[in-house]
């Protein structure tokens, strides 16, 4: 037999393996459908074991190549791949293990309780999965934000022969992926940027789960990428390797934009009866055609997940062997540039490692006691240029609204991000609300401290891609300003009411609301110390006093979530006000005029439900004492959770409609957000 006929063999053989273990663990949890697998299994092979730079006895090498298959349906995919290629798991700890992160009890366990391979991919469950996707559109984006951090980090790091990061990005997606607006806004961005690493395989199948694409879907793909600045190449047949090579080589050298390569596929190739019906219902095979797909393949009918003699070797011997040779040249290479680059060195080490740097928290601003005040979203500008000054690789933008929101990177240095200059930390996001969120989760994958911006009310444009950060525990950080009916004059389209409920009922996402600019100060040091989950920080637009805290207790309460900022006389209260945000300082004004009433009142600052609901009962009593069951909470927003705090004696004031179009002093008064207000609901709940 001649070489080339043995590789080619062997080639087949491994790509057969791929789609046979899919369609095994499939039928075995009898869910999922295996057709994508089936499809996309030589266009996956071709690129991990000739072109993916990528260790897999060190799957978290930061110069790695990244794979993100963002068609997270097709998991079988990328769990076979994983599995084949001998992917090692990393442990709680970030230690690579010895194991599997993907071993074959665990292909059989697809889709079932507590294994390492659900449905759609989860990237801290599995190690080798980059990312969480499945929600269609989410990792494309995603790889756009992991090809702009590749770009920065080259940008800021390398040095003249010593390249530490130019990895590439690679997403795998379909035809729900390119409907999904959310990879519009990405690749829009990405062409923008020019962003030449970056290299999207879209499977052209023409399936979707209702049935044959062309009853929704009729657009020119190519056209629209070339619109959009892409290389665009074609693969006419996935199961022609030759052409994928030449595709994936063409990517390789295409260095002024990035490129999508659409390779015509079939769901489930090989199967000659349904071909095309059982993606269309997403349905596994059946034991029937399980034999005949096998069959078709030459592979023996009642072998359930077989790997032949000579796969493993294969991967072992392409993707194993490139990837440790590439990642020891890496090593040797990081190594001298410790020697001659200590300073910058040591910035990488800690970045990769999620911890800061000294005197991370140095000349943070401290501001005094004023009735008028500042404006929260005034305060967190001031802040947050301190901290992206102390914090090399702190970067982020805003979308469209950078002056608006004051996330303005303004210091010496800060720069902008622009295409082909990729050195600096301003990101302009454009108005792309939804691709800013998946993006801002891929550089922060990539181990950037990467944060959004936008009006809070738009935080429903960003809310799927805001959820997977908090699913995949990442410390992404979103910033949001004009926090309430508090902007004015723009009106209920503008002005969020139910959003700071909604953002409360995620699991993993730490929100926070300060009452005033030194709150805010102590809300930026949690959130940089927060390493297990994305932040959410809440802004107003509108000025709010800085209280007095030689008068009242120190900001730093904010640590603990919730804190008594004023209390009545030996610590008793009759009644407690509380609050978060710009209704702080009503609670204060309240609280004072109860004062000189007589009545005993205590005002608790709530800036952090999650953080309160963490601290011990003791705490939490000793801040909300069961006994006073005369309670107030403030807030322009839903009362919707409200309950849980002011329970059944309680009175919330808050929004139980949407805001008005009027000046700041109007709304306000409409919908009864003055101390007056305050006072008389706590007189109601203390009966008098």
């Amino acid at each position: 037999m001649s070489q080339a006929k043995s590789q080619v063999d062997v080639d087949l053989l491994s790509i057969n393996t791929i789609r046979t273990l899919a369609i095994d663990a499939v039928q075995q949890a009898n869910s999922g459908h295996p057709g994508a697998p089936m499809g996309l299994a030589p266009v996956v092979y071709s690129l991990w074991q000739h072109y993916l730079r990528y260790d897999p006895a060190d799957p978290t090498w930061p110069n790695r190549d990244r794979f993100v298959l963002s068609a997270g349906h097709a998991s079988m995919l990328l769990y076979a791949t994983l599995h084949l290629a001998g992917v090692r798991q990393v442990n709680a700890k970030g230690e690579v293990t010895n194991d599997l992160s993907v071993p074959m009890e665990e292909i059989k366990r697809f889709r079932q309780i507590d294994s390492r391979t659900p449905g759609h991919p989860e990237s801290h469950l599995t190690t080798g999965v980059e990312t969480t996707t499945g929600p269609l559109g989410q990792g494309a984006g995603n790889s756009v934000g992991m090809a702009i951090a590749s770009k920065w980090l080259g940008e800021n790091y390398n040095k003249p022969g010593f390249a530490i990061f130019d990895f590439k990005v690679y997403a795998v997606c379909g035809d729900g992926d390119l409907m999904e607006g959310v990879s519009c806004e990405a690749a829009s961005l990405a062409g923008h940027l020019k962003l030449s690493n970056l290299c999207w395989v879209y499977d052209n199948n023409r399936v979707t789960l209702d049935g044959p694409a062309e009853w929704s879907f009729s657009e020119d793909v190519a056209t629209r990428f070339a619109g959009y600045g892409w290389n665009v190449a074609h693969v006419t047949d996935a199961n022609d390797l030759e052409m994928l090579g030449r595709a994936y080589e063409n990517f390789l050298q295409t260095n002024d934009r990035p490129t999508l390569i659409i390779v015509n596929s079939h769901i489930g190739y090989g199967s000659p009866h349904k071909q095309d019906s059982y993606e269309a219902h997403g349905e596994p095979l059946g034991e029937a055609e399980v034999k005949l797909v096998k069959r078709n393949y030459g592979w023996p009918e009642d072998a359930k997940f077989l790997v032949p003699d000579g796969v493993y070797d294969q991967f072992r011997n392409g993707v194993g062997k490139r990837g440790a040779q590439g990642h020891a040249a890496w090593r040797t290479r990081f190594a001298e540039y410790k020697k001659q680059f200590p300073h910058a060195a040591d910035q990488i080490e800690r970045m990769l490692s999620g911890e800061l740097p000294d005197g991370w928290d140095r000349d943070l601003p401290s501001f005094a006691a004023d009735p008028k005040g500042i404006a929260t979203r005034e305060s967190s500008g001031k802040t947050l240029n301190v901290l992206a000054k102390n914090i090399p690789w702190l970067i982020g933008g805003s979308a469209d609204l950078a002056k608006s929101n004051k996330t303005n990177l303004t210091f010496d240095g800060a720069g902008e991000f622009y295409p082909n200059e990729y050195r600096g930390r301003n990101i302009h996001f454009g108005v792309r609300e939804h691709a800013m969120g998946a993006i801002v989760n891929g550089m922060t994958l990539s181990k950037l401290r990467s944060f959004s911006a936008t009006f809070f009310n738009f935080s429903d444009y960003m809310r799927p891609s805001m959820r997977l950060g908090a699913l995949m525990e990442i410390p992404a950080i979103y910033i949001f300003t004009h926090d309430s009916i508090g902007l004015g004059e723009d009106g209920p389209t503008h002005q969020p009411v139910e959003q700071l409920a909604s953002l409360r009922a995620v699991p993993n996402m730490m929100t926070l609301r300060p009452g005033d600019a030194n709150e805010v100060v102590e809300a930026y040091k949690l959130i940089l110390k927060h390493k297990h989950g994305p932040s959410s920080l809440v802004l107003t637009r509108q000025a709010v006093p800085t209280l007095d805290r030689t008068k009242y207790a120190p900001a730093s309460g904010v640590g603990r979530g919730a804190y008594v900022l004023a209390d009545a006389a030996g610590g008793k209260p009759d009644v407690i006000l509380m609050a978060s945000g710009s209704e702080l300082s009503l609670c204060v004004d309240a609280y004072e005029k109860l004062k000189a009433e007589g009545l005993k009142a205590r005002v608790v600052s709530m800036p952090c439900w999650e953080l309160f609901e963490q601290q011990d009962a003791a705490y939490k009593a000793n801040v909300l004492p069961q006994n006073v069951t005369a309670r107030v909470s403030v807030e322009m927003g839903s009362t919707f959770g409200w309950e849980r705090y002011v329970g059944a004696k309680g009175k919330m004031v808050g929004m139980h409609s949407f805001g008005a179009s009027a000046p700041l002093k109007d709304v306000l008064k409409k919908f009864g957000f003055a101390a007056d207000h305050v006072v008389a609901a706590a007189r109601e709940v203390l009966g008098k």
